[in-house]
């Protein structure tokens, strides 16, 4: 598949999107100093090409009362259960995030509870699933970086 090229225009669009998903075309066009139109077209052509995927909302879990993170990693006492074991995981709605990975787990996950004793009830949730041998937990102090911008801007200058 040939790669879609991307302009400076094109560059500054993105980097407008992902400040806010939500922002108007027209706002972009504003301070780009062309058209909606042409904003919209190159949406367009960026979502086709596959490089927009939809949209996002961010939410403040912590204003929701789920500050607390961690992150899980799943032994599984035989590879071939993956499927089944990551079709279990994706049941329980506190599990944002799993990974199938190479290395000391076969799966990793992220989980977001309330408190220590929510994520006590997730993590004894991944442990009962058929196939699971262990898992390894990790808490995450605070989220110190989260900046989907700087890897946007590192890819730019690449292409």
């Amino acid at each position: 598949m040939a790669k879609f090229k991307l302009d400076e225009i094109d560059h500054q669009i993105l980097d407008m999107l992902i400040d806010n998903t939500r922002i108007p075309f027209t706002d972009i066009a504003k301070k780009l100093l062309i058209s909606a139109g042409t904003v919209h077209v190159r949406v367009k052509k960026m979502e086709e090409a596959g490089i927009i995927k939809g949209s996002s909302l961010t939410l403040d879990y912590k204003k929701l009362g789920y500050s607390f993170i961690a992150y899980v990693g799943v032994f599984l006492q035989n590879t071939s259960q993956t499927k089944f074991v990551l079709e279990r995981i994706e049941s329980i709605p506190f599990v944002t995030v799993a990974h199938i990975t190479t290395g000391k787990f076969n799966i990793f996950c992220k989980i977001r509870a309330k408190d220590t004793m929510h994520a006590k009830e997730i993590i004894f949730m991944l442990d009962d699933i058929e196939g699971v041998y262990r898992t390894e937990t990790m808490i995450s102090l605070e989220e110190s970086i989260n900046d989907k911008k700087r890897l946007m801007h590192t890819i730019f200058n690449e292409l």
